[in-house]
């Protein structure tokens, strides 16, 4: 035991692992900021028109059932090895949770609510920034949420195809080299997905208008 300890600190501090942290955290952060910069203007606009918001959907969720690796194959074919291959098939990979779940939550504000702000006098771009995105954004970083965790675990991947990541330590401990060099890559990838989970989880919490978080308390009463 106390051999398996001393191994896996070295290769905590070893430069290497430093880097593949580094990488690790650049291919997740990246991939995940393009995709919400993509998928929620996106959403905005698909989300006004029902049977275009139905497909985009539809094809969202058929996207979220290509696997990890065969969509880093597939960039391998086309784009070789190296960092952009890997982070276009991880901003690929982060776009179905946050699109369907932005379109889903724009279309659950209800009508009454926007017919009642047009009344009012505010301007379509007034509603959607005052009325529809703050009703909206607990369930769009919802889907923030789950995408950053998928892509966390999925940039562990990147290494198959010459990205770097943490995912090196995981397949060289398999490949012979050890567990401590495998879990040298395995728990930091834990740890980066649950503070992404907490992270993203504590912001749905603070974006949930305080009037729905009464209504929410009110409906838990009543039952």
């Amino acid at each position: 035991m106390g051999a398996f300890v001393r191994e896996f600190v070295e290769q905590l501090q070893s430069p290497e692992w430093s880097q593949a942290v580094a990488q690790h955290i650049k291919l997740s952060a990246l991939a995940l900021l393009v995709g919400i910069i993509i998928s929620v203007p996106l959403a905005i606009a698909v989300s006004r028109y029902p049977r275009t918001a139905l497909l985009s959907i539809n094809v969202a969720n058929l996207g979220r059932g290509v696997p990890d690796l065969a969509l880093l194959a597939f960039f391998l074919v086309i784009f070789g090895l190296g960092f952009w291959p890997a982070e276009i098939a991880l901003i690929l990979l982060s776009i179905p949770p946050i699109l369907i779940n932005t379109v889903t939550a724009l279309n659950q504000v209800e009508n009454k609510v926007i017919d009642s702000a047009r009344g009012m006098g505010l301007s379509e771009w007034q509603i959607l920034t005052s009325v529809q995105l703050p009703i909206a954004a607990p369930v769009i970083f919802a889907g923030i949420r789950t995408s950053a965790v998928q892509v966390v675990a999925g940039a562990t991947l990147a290494t198959f195809i010459g990205a770097g990541g943490l995912g090196v330590f995981i397949v060289q401990g398999l490949a012979g080299f050890g567990y401590p060099t495998m879990f040298a890559g395995a728990i930091p990838v834990a740890v980066l997905a649950i503070a992404a989970e907490f992270a993203f989880g504590g912001l749905e919490r603070l974006s949930t208008p305080k009037g729905l978080k009464v209504a929410k308390k009110r409906a838990k009463r009543g039952r």
